[in-house]
């Protein structure tokens, strides 16, 4: 029985999905009953409880041979302090619960300490939950590709790619159906100890790319958009980010800026399939175009 957190969220989601796909047994941790319908109908099981409740959490976790665990994206307070509290809460739970094997989703760039925003948050989530059982994964994703549905309805509206990356920059990109595959491949996998995971898509991307990659599925031209960094708090500020999340997710586009967003040479590297234009083709399947929105990535 694997176990998975944030299975309604983007890379849990997709890694309860592999599993299942796999034939493999699941259990998925939601906050209410209500939410696992589609996981019941898939055969999962569903467990109750609250991330940051490490008595809940040991419970959900109990019997299972392996989880996938995750820091859930800000959404608001100091993303720091979170990342302490929640750590130390899911690490006491896995060590209550006895888990015997943990990929846990981190990021690219990981490996610093500092300089790199809301990333920074995932070293010291990777220090809590380092040793939390005999096996544990660390699986360091590229960048989502499926993030830039916060301006597909832009793209789509007016043809622009608002981007906070520098539009020629390539980086570590991958699709979060790869990342899915890569958390339920390494939880089916024997190993003991550590082992940090790297991930990115076929090749690394651009902004430049997914603007054309936007253009090939919509039929017309496309042309990304580098927003200046004094007008990037308050487009957040504009979209109701909380000014300590918007430092923390600003920040992170500093390090990318810098060349901190990259791979460890000395750590076990895979790639993923899904290619650009098919994964950006989906998340234009899921968007609406109801007007403006002027968010960036």
């Amino acid at each position: 029985m694997h176990v998975v957190l944030g299975a309604n969220g983007r890379a849990g989601g997709e890694a309860a999905y592999a599993l299942i796909k796999r034939g493999e047994a699941v259990r998925v941790v939601l906050r209410r009953k209500e939410q696992g319908e589609k996981w019941i109908a898939l055969g999962a099981e569903i467990s109750v409880a609250n991330i940051e409740d490490a008595d809940a959490m040991a419970d959900a976790l109990k019997g299972a041979s392996g989880a996938f665990l995750l820091n859930p994206p800000p959404v608001s307070g100091d993303p720091y302090a979170r990342t302490e509290e929640l750590g130390a809460a899911l690490a006491d739970a896995a060590r209550r619960a006895r888990l015997p094997k943990a990929v846990v989703q981190s990021s690219i760039g990981a490996q610093h300490a500092s300089g790199t925003g809301v990333i920074a948050t995932l070293n010291r989530f990777e220090a809590l939950l380092d040793g939390v059982a005999p096996a544990t994964a660390f699986l360091r994703s590229g960048y989502f590709v499926e993030t830039w549905s916060e301006v597909a309805e832009t793209v789509m509206s007016e043809s622009v790619l608002p981007t906070f990356l520098e539009p020629s920059q390539k980086i570590p990109m991958v699709s979060t159906i790869d990342v899915g595959r890569a958390a339920a491949a390494v939880l089916c996998e024997d190993w003991t100890g550590k082992r940090v995971v790297e991930l990115g898509g076929p090749k690394d991307w651009s902004a430049d790319d997914v603007a054309a990659a936007f253009a090939e599925v919509l039929g017309r031209p496309v042309k990304s958009m580098l927003v200046p960094p004094e007008q990037r708090a308050t487009l957040l500020a504009e979209e109701g980010v909380p000014a300590e999340v918007a430092d923390a997710l600003l920040g992170m586009y500093v390090g990318i800026a810098n060349g901190l967003f990259m791979r460890q040479n000395d750590r076990e590297y895979r790639r993923g399939t899904i290619s650009l234009t098919a994964a950006i083709e989906r998340v234009i399947a899921t968007v609406k175009p109801a007007g403006r929105s002027s968010s960036a990535e």
